[in-house]
This record gives C-alpha cells, sequence and structure tokens, in this order.
C-alpha cells in the first residue's frame, strides 16, 4: 500500500501490521538494520533512537514524575485547557479517543476523553505524570512528535514498545507564541480512524488556536519586563562564558559548551534569524542535521534562559552584549587602544565552525590593519606581543624601523626577525 502524505509525510498509511510486526521482532532481535524495509523513515530514525538508549519493547513505561501538580500549576498550557477541552475532549467523550496534552520533556500533564479508552490506556501507563519522551517509551506520536518538533502520526505497529501497538496516534507541537519555544505537544489517541489527514488537521487546528490564546492572553495582562541583560566572552584561551543577570539584580555566568559559544556568536551576528538549516551550514557544512540544530537549541535554551533566544528562524529576542562585538564598535569608532584593550585573544580558537573561523579571521585581520595604520609603536608592541603577532613578520620590521636606533625595542625587534628567519630557513 502506497503511503498517503500530508505535511511532510507525517501520515501514517503503509504497509499491513503484520509486516511491521514482523520487521519489528528482526530489528529489536538484531537481525536486521532497516535499511531496506518499508518502514517510513521517520518511525526508521525513531526505532534506532529508541533501541540505542536501551528502551525495553516488552515493558510498559513505567516513569513518572514527583511533581505532576505543581507542573500542572505553572504550566503554560494550564491556561489552554478550555480551549483543547472544547475542541477535542468534548468530543471525545465517546468515541474511543483519549486526548492528551504534554510538558516539552514528555511528562502526560492532562489524559481525558472517552472514560473506557482511558481505562485501556491506563494498561500501559499512559496517565498524567507519567514519562512519554521518545527516550523513555520508545517511538510514540507525544514523545517523537516533542523529539523531532513536528507533527506525526503513528500507526499501531510502527510503535517501538509492544503494549502500544494496539493504539494509533496524532500529536502536533505547540509553541510559545513569542519566543517559539516548546512547550509541549497535544496528542489524540485511539484506534485505526485516528490516522487520518482530518484528524491531522484537527489537532494541528487545536494547537494554533492554543498559542493565538497564549497570546491573546499575553496581550490582555499587565505588562511583565521578564528580560535579563546578557553577555558572552569568547575571545582567547578562556571557556566561554556566559554572563546573565536576574530579576533581583544577581549575576550569574555559565561556562558554554563550544558549540552553544558558536550558536550564540552567528546569532548575535544575524540579527535577522536563521533557520535550522542555515544554522547547521554555518556550523558544520558537512556533519550537522536539523534534528541535531534542534537538541542543541533546546540545551542552549536550559542554559541561558529560554527567554534570550526565539525559533522559526531562531534569533535572539533583544541584543546581548559580548567581547567580540566591543572590539568592532572600538574599530568602527577609530579607537584602536581600546580594541586592543579589548581583545583579548583570538575568537573561540577551538571552534571548527567555518562561520566562525571566517569571523575570527575577520576580526583579528582587521584589528592589524588597524594597529599597523596607526603607526603607534606603542600599539604595535602590543599587537606583537599577542600569540597572533608572534609570527607577523611584517608587524616586527615595522617595530625594526621605527624604533629608536639604539634602543631595547629595536634590539628586540631585530632579534626576533632573526629567529623568524632561522625558522623559514
Amino acid at each position: 500500500m502506497p503511503e498517503s502524505k500530508t505535511s511532510g509525510g507525517r501520515v501514517a498509511a503503509g504497509p499491513p501490521s503484520s509486516t511491521l510486526r514482523k520487521v519489528h521482532e528482526l530489528f529489536v532481535a538484531g537481525q536486521l538494520d532497516l535499511t531496506s524495509t518499508p518502514l517510513r523513515p521517520i518511525i526508521a530514525d525513531s526505532w534506532r533512537r529508541s533501541l540505542a538508549i536501551g528502551v525495553d519493547p516488552d515493558r510498559a513505561q513505567a516513569a513518572f514524575s514527583p511533581r505532576l501538580e505543581q507542573l500542572r500549576q505553572t504550566h503554560p498550557l494550564a491556561s489552554a485547557l478550555p480551549v483543547i477541552r472544547r475542541l477535542l475532549v468534548d468530543d471525545a467523550t465517546d468515541s474511543g479517543v483519549v486526548v492528551a496534552v504534554t510538558a516539552a520533556d514528555g511528562t502526560l500533564l492532562w489524559v481525558e476523553g472517552d472514560r473506557a479508552a482511558c481505562r485501556r490506556a491506563e494498561a500501559m501507563n499512559f496517565v498524567p505524570g507519567a514519562d512519554w519522551s521518545e527516550r523513555s517509551a520508545g517511538t510514540n506520536a507525544p514523545g517523537t512528535a516533542l523529539a523531532l518538533d513536528t507533527e506525526l502520526q503513528i500507526r499501531g505497529s510502527e510503535h517501538f514498545s509492544r503494549i502500544v501497538q494496539s493504539w494509533t496516534c496524532t500529536a502536533v507541537p505547540v509553541h510559545d507564541p513569542d519566543t517559539g519555544v516548546l512547550l509541549g505537544a497535544i496528542d489524540l489517541t485511539g484506534g485505526t480512524q485516528v490516522a487520518s489527514s482530518q484528524t491531522l488537521a484537527l489537532v494541528r487546528a487545536t494547537a494554533v488556536a492554543v498559542e493565538n490564546h497564549l497570546a491573546l492572553l499575553r496581550l490582555t495582562q499587565p505588562a511583565v519586563d521578564r528580560k535579563a541583560a546578557g553577555r558572552l566572552t569568547v575571545l582567547g584561551a578562556d571557556r566561554p562564558r556566559w554572563h546573565a543577570t536576574d530579576d533581583q539584580g544577581r549575576l550569574h555566568t555559565s561556562t558554554l559548551t563550544g558549540r552553544h559559544a558558536d550558536i550564540l556568536v552567528l546569532l548575535s551576528r544575524h540579527p535577522e534569524g536563521l533557520s535550522a538549516d542555515h544554522l547547521a551550514m554555518l556550523l558544520d557544512d558537512k556533519d550537522l542535521d536539523v534534528v541535531t540544530i534542534r537538541a542543541e537549541m533546546s540545551r542552549l535554551r536550559r542554559v541561558i534562559g529560554a527567554e534570550f533566544v526565539a525559533s522559526r528562524p531562531y534569533r535572539l529576542l533583544s541584543p546581548i552584549d559580548s567581547d567580540v562585538d566591543e572590539v568592532f564598535d572600538a574599530l568602527e569608532k577609530g579607537d584602536v587602544d581600546a580594541a586592543l584593550t579589548r581583545y583579548t585573544g583570538a575568537l573561540l580558537p577551538q571552534s571548527v565552525s567555518p562561520a566562525i573561523a571566517r569571523l575570527r579571521t575577520e576580526l583579528s585581520a582587521t584589528l592589524r590593519n588597524a594597529v599597523l595604520a596607526s603607526g603607534n609603536l606603542a600599539l604595535l608592541r602590543r599587537w606583537l606581543d599577542l600569540p597572533e603577532g608572534r609570527d607577523d613578520r611584517h608587524g616586527w620590521r615595522l617595530l625594526h624601523e621605527q624604533a629608536p636606533a639604539g634602543s631595547a625595542t629595536r634590539a628586540q625587534a631585530h632579534g626576533h626577525l632573526a629567529g623568524l628567519d632561522f625558522d623559514l630557513a
């Protein structure tokens, strides 16, 4: 049977369940690699992730959050429950369908709908407080939709866990209307009737209605300034760091991974925003994909705070300070002394991002040219004392030519040039 498609080919239709169960049996036994099977690529990739992280296909999902009530009270989607109930739950009470609302980490917050269906769902721990993230429950509509940040449907035997394979699910992520941050997902679980383009359209429309509701709610509430001041330090050999001031004026400093520092620098240089594809290309033109970028952005938000970064496209919600921008700003004003003072070393010297490498070269070359053009021996000497200046033959020759005859500076420049010539011999 050919696969029917809607957005991104996410509507589940394909080979019969018996075929999928056989593929699943061989795969979990390590006898099949899924490369030439009728399984949809998005499901095959999810099965591979599920197996790699150790999800047991024969065990019911059993991880529960001890903070369910706190999560419910504080979660942004709580205010949108009336919208979800009006559009989905009210019509599901006698239709054999379960409606679930999840947090972004996969925790089920609310599970409502047909009572008989809800009781059946309890047998596989599809209940409030349970962790239905892909890493915990394997391939499933809400968990995989959250992992990929995309809408999709999963039909019966496409689930990784066998206990779930009698169900069919449709899930659509929900995002913060201001920042684009992933808030959670809305899921419709039931029989085979759930795997249809009409069901996907209904859940998608509900997600849009929820996002619109949240946006309208914020417009009608008093504005609260939750923005904190952020600063990025990425020059020199020290580990890159993020500095932010909270609402009480307390300064917090976090050490960044190289990849997160790369991303923040690139976003600061692209205020118009970057798509996931474009950002992946700037970070690594060969080995990165959109899924990896989404995962990195999710981790970055947890480090610096979701209020700083928006998505679709990825962009900074407000300008941030950085030592890179301070050097560029000083050079633009012609203040070479200030630029040299703020330049503590090369930009992210360990980064292998091609875009960062270009920016690193641009900053270093611009500063060097400004120093050489200044005719100021003190500035030239400070440049030559930097790691980048040690092999700058032209700079050392200028210092030798312009330093007073008989001075220690001229003698040192002469000796350094001799050393450079020796290395080239």
